[in-house]
């Protein structure tokens, strides 16, 4: 209930009126049906544009310190999450990653929408990096279609680390559903779910503009950033 407040009566309104979304390619999403959303990560708000402008739920995993903050801004930050219906993960790995994807698993066999970011975090600088094979995994052991969708400027409307957003019009791209039925029963599989895996991040590429590198995300963080361009 707290999702559809937030959507069209809290949020939603305000929202659309002040960051007016320019969205292209909408109708690759599908009315009804399991999906997978796999998104480029380029800010904090990208988790929140996305449900602002796809007329089903979304369900998002998001890392664990999303819901442990302390204070007012970690209380209002963590009630957003439960709110929007965001699953927390444990960047850890093993079992505690794999049970956030068994609960997208649901989602998905009860004919939902799970969102998804490949990268596994957000870009340290705006270009697109290495996607982990977790997407693949949902897609295999889903059926379900992947729909590429491109955040293209959200980062230069809320850019890593602040709280209040720049006033603009965020920019978003849907391509099409990308079918890989073809690997039916060969989940588990590290060649395969790598070659899906840089399926998605091609067409996330493609359709975000955005540089490539193939490297995890995480792994550049660690190294000097270098000047966002916007798409």
């Amino acid at each position: 209930m707290l999702y559809w407040l937030l959507k069209y009566i809290i949020l939603g309104p305000l929202l659309r009126l002040i960051f007016r979304p320019q969205v292209e390619g909408l109708e690759h999403v599908p009315d009804t049906g399991a999906v997978i959303l796999a998104s480029n990560h380029l800010s904090f708000s990208d988790s929140i544009f996305t449900p602002l402008i796809v007329k089903r739920k979304v369900t998002f995993i998001a890392k664990a310190e999303y819901f442990t903050g302390k204070g007012i801004k970690g209380w209002l930050t963590k009630m957003f999450f439960v709110g929007s219906g965001t699953i927390p993960v444990d960047r850890t790995g093993g079992r505690a990653a794999r049970a956030a994807l068994d609960t997208q698993l649901k989602v998905l066999r009860a004919g939902g929408i799970a969102g998804i970011y490949p990268e596994g975090t957000r870009s340290p600088d705006g270009r697109l990096y290495r996607g982990k094979t977790g997407v693949a995994r949902l897609a295999l052991e889903s059926g379900a279609p992947v729909v590429p969708m491109a955040m293209l400027n959200s980062d230069v409307i809320q850019p890593t680390g602040q709280i209040i957003p720049n006033l603009g019009r965020v920019r978003i791209r849907f391509g099409a559903p990308l079918d890989f039925s073809r690997y039916a029963g060969m989940t588990g599989d590290r060649f395969v779910e790598r070659a899906v895996t840089d399926e998605i991040m091609y067409e996330l590429m493609e359709l975000s503009g955005r540089e490539y590198v193939d490297m995890y995300a995480q792994k550049a963080k660690s190294r000097p950033t270098r000047e966002v361009v916007p798409a």
